[in-house]
């Protein structure tokens, strides 16, 4: 199957979506977009996207599937090796609860749609943006740098000694906090799973400031 990504280097759910192909290694051609400047609001990306987001994933038959999250659930189940989620069930909700506390309690509050808002309806600068930002990754990353530390489940990566959903979240949202320039040090075990990520290829490679778009 060939797939087409359309997305953006530096969209941390694209990087989600390009980690789990890489881990599942699929090849998938890379479609980029500019943001900033409306390419996803064009009448052919909303027919393939609604909400004019990335990333889409275009399926060979041009089916396209968006929201992150459900992709890589859908590259889970049709593309199973190396699975993404443990095999127990307690196992996965764990892994699930900790790539919410990434997914849906800093990136739909710090994305750039978002920040758009702060700045056009409120008068936010880059100061403020970066307050806005950082206060939404602290209050999380606190509290994720309690559960790595004191569950016995943590081992090499978030949950054990493969790479899962909670590590691909937690990839991209750590490049993500580099926009704002913020330091991994008061959170040692985020930095001690980002860094054992940041060895492997299929992480590594998807990272923003390596792909064809970045500037």
């Amino acid at each position: 199957m060939t797939f087409r990504l359309h997305n953006f280097f530096r969209s941390s759910t694209s990087t989600r979506v390009r980690i789990a192909l890489n881990l599942k290694g699929l090849s998938y051609g890379y479609v980029p977009y500019l943001l900033r400047k409306g390419e996803t609001r064009t009448p052919e990306y909303l027919a393939r996207n609604p909400q004019g987001l990335v990333p889409t994933l275009e399926l060979e038959d041009g089916t396209s599937l968006t929201q992150s999250l459900a992709i890589i659930e859908w590259l889970d189940e049709t593309h199973p090796a190396p699975p993404l989620l443990p095999a127990d069930s307690l196992g996965r909700a764990r892994v699930r609860a900790l790539s919410f506390m990434i997914a849906c309690e800093i990136h739909p509050l710090n994305n750039l749609r978002v920040l758009f808002r702060l700045r056009d309806q409120f008068g936010a600068d880059e100061a403020a943006q970066k307050e806005w930002f950082t206060h939404w990754v602290n209050l999380t990353f606190d509290a994720l740098e309690v559960e790595l530390a004191d569950n016995a489940p943590t081992g090499r990566f978030c949950h054990g000694e493969v790479p899962t959903l909670a590590d691909i979240c937690l990839y991209a949202q750590v490049w993500n906090n580099r926009r704002f320039d913020i330091p991994l040090e008061p959170w040692p075990n985020i930095k001690r799973v980002f860094a054992a990520l940041d060895e492997l290829p299929a992480f590594h490679d998807a990272a923003p400031p390596n792909q064809p778009d970045a500037a």
